[in-house]
């Protein structure tokens, strides 16, 4: 992609094209950012690019004779009603293979609590559209889901970040923040996280601080939307209980999808609310899409009634584990000593710091030059943090490209701290193995 081109590959509007329509925008559609991994999906889809940026499951681990017996299956059986409208709140075929799914993460749910989304995307939106008027505030971790800030700009929301330690979001800083907008006269509509290994920080929140975040939300009377697309992808550690087991069904919106442990391009999703939300939410589906596709949830049902969807998710995580080790080799091999980045016991990224004069989206530009693609920092905060950090995913592609993809950014990497010792006299710092890893984190946390 050139400069001169917009990421769809055509010209970019000129200024008369645009001011044609200004003045009949919507005031709110001033405040619409585009998604950082939508932006970059038409760069990442040509061949010879690596990308290490957008969260794709790895789909090719599907098998075609399963996709297409299952298919057949429901152009047999349900054809007419697959090719038909269907209810908002989804099919009760596939709201119970949610109630499945939800139970192996030891959360129990009814099937009139549910109501199947057009993937997880559109629980955030929907609840964007059921909460937000302009200026009204949300709450998120620090960094946050690049995909959601889209959706809070969209809605002209303010949005306070909570910083994250290797515990999740400090909860402390959470009660410092709930206190001063009370001050201020602001309660927040909602509070957004991501609790278990979160996108893009890779870390997961402590029993305790869930436990605690449950606790503040009844107090203050708070809702909370609980996104959890990666909670079943834990590849080591024990699991934790959801926020919505926690709470009761009383103020956690809990979002889930099929995209990580099945399918992205089924665009399935789900939403599990108490009753007064799920019906605002189900007025807001209605007026965006009706329902979401009646032959994609066949396609569900067929595939939980006759597959063993926990034998495919064991699969993929046996996968995802590998390329996650192989991703934190090949950063310790290429990457300079003053760079670190979180460990993630599942999921589908890591968090990585690079020194403070680097800056990431400079540095994306340069890195798109050796084919190879990540997520800068900036895309996940709304106030201009995170210059020097990016987001990286180990999913998406085999051993053997996240290696030669890391090795890409290494050597773009090493340009800069090159191009710095040059400016300011400074030497480079030398190039770790795994026991300095060890000791340089153990030296930083403490």
């Amino acid at each position: 992609m050139t400069i001169d081109e917009t990421p769809s590959g055509r010209p970019p509007s000129s200024a008369h094209e645009i001011e044609r329509y200004g003045g009949l925008f919507a005031k709110r559609t001033r405040g619409m950012t585009s998604s950082a991994m939508r932006d970059m999906m038409a760069v990442t889809a040509r061949p010879e690019v690596i990308s290490l940026a957008t969260g794709l499951p790895d789909t090719t681990t599907f098998p075609a004779e399963d996709f297409a017996w299952l298919m057949s299956r429901v152009a047999v059986d349900s054809s007419a009603a697959a090719l038909q409208y269907g209810p908002t709140d989804g099919l009760d075929d596939v709201r119970r293979c949610i109630v499945e799914v939800m139970a192996a993460e030891g959360t129990e749910v009814e099937i009139d609590d549910l109501m199947v989304t057009t993937g997880g995307q559109q629980v955030i939106d929907l609840v964007c559209r059921a909460f937000l008027d302009p200026g009204d505030v949300v709450v998120a971790e620090a960094p946050t889901y690049p995909g959601a800030v889209p959706c809070f700009n969209s809605f002209q929301a303010q949005v306070a970040q909570i910083e994250m330690d290797e515990h999740g979001m400090r909860i402390d800083v959470l009660e410092e923040t709930l206190a001063r907008l009370k001050r201020e006269g602001r309660t927040p509509k909602f509070i957004y996280t991501i609790p278990n290994f979160q996108n893009p920080g890779g870390v997961t929140m402590s029993e305790e601080r869930r436990r605690a975040l449950v606790r503040i939300a009844a107090e203050q009377e708070l809702v909370i939307l609980e996104d959890n697309p990666y909670g079943l992808l834990r590849y080591e550690g024990d699991p934790l209980p959801t926020l919505y087991s926690l709470d009761g069904g009383r103020y956690v919106i809990y979002l889930g999808t099929f995209s990580k442990i099945l399918s992205a391009g089924l665009r399935l999703g789900w939403a599990a609310a108490p009753k007064p939300i799920l019906e605002r939410l189900n007025l807001g589906k209605q007026a965006a899409d009706l329902c979401s596709s009646p032959l994609n949830q066949y396609f569900v049902s067929a595939y939980f009634q006759h597959r063993d969807w926990r034998t495919y998710l064991k699969q993929l995580r046996s996968i995802y584990r590998r390329r996650r080790d192989v991703m934190f080799a090949a950063m310790e091999e290429f990457f300079p000593a003053e760079t670190t980045w979180t460990e993630p016991q599942g999921g589908l990224f890591l968090w990585a710091k690079l020194p403070d004069y680097i800056d990431t989206t400079d540095l994306l530009a340069r890195a798109l030059r050796e084919n190879v693609a990540f997520v800068p920092g900036r895309a996940a905060y709304l106030d201009g943090r995170g210059g020097s950090e990016m987001r990286l995913n180990f999913s998406g592609v085999n051993e053997e490209e996240i290696r030669e993809g890391i090795r890409r950014i290494g050597k773009v990497i090493a340009e800069q701290v090159a191009l710095y010792g040059t400016l300011t006299g400074m030497e480079p710092a030398p190039k770790r193995g795994t026991a300095d890893v060890v000791e340089f984190r153990r030296r930083e946390a403490s």
